[in-house]
């Protein structure tokens, strides 16, 4: 259960309301501070709509990080959303498999882009030959989106965690399609 109230338009001063144009619980839940709110929406809308990053990589390394911190919400959202952005079910499945060292069939952009994820997720940041691998063919600028996506993520889940902000029911079967490790 959350630990602040989910807001609905008639709860937000007008000039606040379309922070509810996505109706969300995580929008809901902050827009109980309207300028964060937009603040957060702004990185998290450049991410999705404006970033010249390919989708399905970002919405995996977005899984990744979903997958590491074991967040519910985030994963069960992406799981969604990254499958409007190209990212199969075999997808889902090898980066299950290739954060648990088996062997997958995913190439190696992919590979490295999870790579990059866990690093960051785990240690902190990325390694020295994961970096120069991604930055060779991403180049500059989309090393830089990739590393704030994968970093505005993490603090994503760490938000969802800390305001134990509630699964919408519409997402509850993509946990059950892909559960969650214990």
């Amino acid at each position: 259960m959350a630990r602040l109230p989910y807001l609905e338009a008639d709860q937000v001063a007008p000039e606040y309301r379309d922070m509810l144009a996505r109706n969300t619980n995580l929008h809901k839940l902050l827009v109980n501070s309207p300028d964060m709110a937009r603040a957060f929406s702004g990185l998290g809308g450049y991410i999705r709509h404006k970033s010249k990053l390919d989708p399905r990589l970002r919405e995996l390394a977005i899984l990744q990080v979903g997958w590491l911190a074991r967040s519910p919400y985030e994963w069960s959202h992406h799981v969604k959303l990254g499958r409007d952005f190209g990212v199969s079910d075999d997808d889902i499945r090898a980066l299950i498999d290739d954060t648990a060292g088996r062997p997958t069939q995913l190439d190696d952009m992919t590979k490295t882009v999870l790579r990059a994820a866990r690093e960051m997720t785990q240690d902190g940041a990325m390694s020295d030959a994961t970096f120069a691998a991604l930055r060779q063919t991403l180049g500059n600028e989309l090393i830089v989106d990739l590393t704030v996506t994968i970093a505005f993520y993490n603090a994503v889940v760490r938000v969802l965690a800390t305001l134990q902000i509630d699964v919408e029911d519409d997402y509850i079967p993509y946990l059950r399609q892909f559960p969650l490790p214990d």
